[in-house]
């Protein structure tokens, strides 16, 4: 397959975060033969009954990383493309960037290089669970290279995340009689609001620090006095969060919040030749917890597009990120042989 063939077969698998088994299986079946033919190694990574990542490598010893998460958020839709563009569920978030990975690291193989490898992860949408299963069986490798939509450019930074359930409870009553009965939405939404009102903070590089409510359900009919509600939120966090999670704690009252998921805010490095950005999303990098070495980002693609409706990645983004993946494992592989 080349390029383009390869981004579209991926995005045409339905890999929505849980139902990554397929996607394994077609990237598994795909490196294999380039582990056999090239002196590699290849590997599933168990991380649940029909969840595992992929991972290959080559040489002696593994310097560099790329990776990228296989999972996609829903709903799938399948492939098309045009003269300048590839769209599809995953076009840029990240099924684009597993193709331009294992392009760049067909060429090098071709040109007799090693000491690198590819590690395609699960649950990156969710709550990154591949990243903190490969961090727990790390493989000597020194530098990771994250791949999401950056548009190429080298992210000097991006945000955390702060994830909660927030639940309340009531009592049912005929709505007629709304004394009878004690509503849980009311509640949720009063602490919704609170919540929304909190200061968030600031950082220099990073920006501010924003909150969502994503999702939110509960009841059961419009005439009925709700006994249950629920919501989730999450906080895109660019420092410390302990300030955060108080207030919000104060803002919750006697409505439950649990807490799901904290990954925190990154200050990366730059590379010699690499144009830079700062990106407001959250990655798996803090998941694989320093285990995969020094981290960086960068890949093709838009995430304005992404997790849309319209999602797409430029052809011509593709070709590039082949080459600046190339790029980037042979300075890094130079810098570690000095």
């Amino acid at each position: 397959m080349d390029l383009f063939e390869l981004a579209r077969a991926l995005v045409d698998i339905e890999s929505v975060t849980g139902n990554e088994g397929r996607a394994g299986q077609f990237l598994y079946d795909y490196l294999a033969p380039l582990a056999s033919r090239f002196d590699g190694r290849i590997e599933r990574m168990d991380v649940e009954p029909g969840r595992f990542n992929v991972f290959a490598g080559w040489g002696e010893k593994l310097t560099v990383t790329l990776s990228t998460h296989m999972d996609t958020v829903p709903p799938f839709f399948a492939s098309r493309e045009d003269a300048g563009n590839i769209w599809g569920r995953g076009a840029c978030d990240a099924k684009g960037i597993i193709a331009s990975m294992i392009k760049a690291v067909e060429a090098l193989l071709e040109a007799g290089e090693r000491d690198f490898g590819v590690l395609f992860v699960v649950g990156e949408e969710r709550n990154s669970a591949g990243a903190y299963c490969a961090a727990a069986s790390p493989r000597g490798s020194r530098y990771i290279v994250n791949g999401e939509p950056t548009g190429n450019k080298l992210a000097l930074g991006s945000k955390g995340a702060l994830r909660y359930e927030v639940a309340a409870s009531g009592v049912m009553a005929h709505s007629a009689y709304p004394e009878l009965g004690d509503s849980a939405i009311h509640k949720l939404v009063e602490a919704l609001e609170r919540m929304l009102r909190i200061p968030l903070p600031s950082d220099r590089l990073l920006g501010p620090s924003t909150l969502n409510v994503g999702t939110i359900s509960g009841g059961r009919a419009p005439n009925v006095i709700a006994d249950e509600a629920r919501a989730e939120i999450l906080v895109r966090l660019v420092g410390d969060s302990s300030e955060i999670k108080e207030k919000l704690a104060d803002a919750a009252g006697t409505v439950a919040l649990r807490e799901v998921l904290e990954l925190p805010a990154l200050h990366l490095n730059a590379l010699d030749g690499l144009e830079t950005t700062v990106v407001a999303f959250t990655t798996d990098i803090p998941a694989f917890g320093g285990q995969w070495g020094e981290p960086f980002l960068l890949g093709p693609g838009s995430i304005h597009v992404a997790h849309t409706p319209g999602e797409y990645v430029p052809k011509r983004q593709l070709l590039e990120a082949v080459a600046i993946y190339r790029n980037i494992i042979r300075q890094l592989c130079k810098r570690q042989s000095k």
